[in-house]
């Protein structure tokens, strides 16, 4: 009885190891699209005035996941922002949005994950979750205005479902992109816009992002 009990529990656990890895593709080949991965890591935003530099990525990577952050600043305006590119398999880069990787380096969220949409000037149109996540010391405050979607091996365009984890269960391989920008507090209760050259960065990321998607 001990050794049909011990073979059962062997069974069991092979059959939750392969739903786990059927979830995570951890069995699966990533190489059909590496092309697209690659291009997404190795691109740059193409930005009049403004200069470029790749920082170190502070998004925890899962397994088989690639992360490459990249930071813009004008050099007239002195604004700027942060894009950050995560690729691997879906059920890992599904998960771990930046309103649970915030909080859990020290950031407090302070304006909660809406949904928007950015009209595009090709016609396309893709959506995104935006959050504003804010840390605090002694002597200075750390705000952070985050819009993160999703695209798939043939997605043309970022995308912000309402459940990327069921949504994206069966792809092979999933990308999510983050934009960061600079936030600033609200005055009288009034939030404050972005400013044009904000605007206009956080548009050229998704417009230009998206092309690499519908160019391969």
């Amino acid at each position: 009885m001990k050794t049909m009990g011990m073979m059962m529990g062997v069974v069991l656990l092979i059959a939750g190891a392969a739903v786990h890895g059927a979830i995570t593709h951890r069995w699966g080949s990533l190489s059909t699209t590496a092309s697209r991965a690659t291009a997404l890591h190795n691109y740059t935003l193409r930005l009049p005035e403004f200069q470029s530099e790749e920082i170190p990525s502070e998004i925890e990577v899962k397994e088989k996941s690639s992360v490459t952050c990249k930071r813009y600043v004008s050099t007239l305006q002195g604004v700027g922002g942060v894009v950050s590119v995560t690729t691997g398999p879906a059920g890992a880069v599904s998960t771990h949005t930046p309103d649970v990787c915030y909080p859990s380096s020290g950031y407090k969220t302070v304006v909660p994950p809406s949904r928007e949409t950015l009209d595009l000037p090709d016609g396309r149109v893709v959506s995104y979750y935006v959050a504003e996540f804010e840390k605090k010391s002694a002597t200075q405050s750390d705000r952070h205005r985050v819009r993160w979607a999703w695209a798939t091996a043939t997605s043309t365009s970022w995308n912000a479902p309402d459940n990327p984890r069921f949504d994206y269960f069966r792809e092979p391989e999933l990308y999510k992109i983050y934009v960061v920008t600079p936030a600033v507090a609200p005055e009288n209760g009034q939030k404050p816009e972005d400013s044009p050259k904000v605007r206009e960065f956080v548009q050229e990321a998704f417009s230009q992002y998206s092309t690499i998607l519908a160019d391969r």
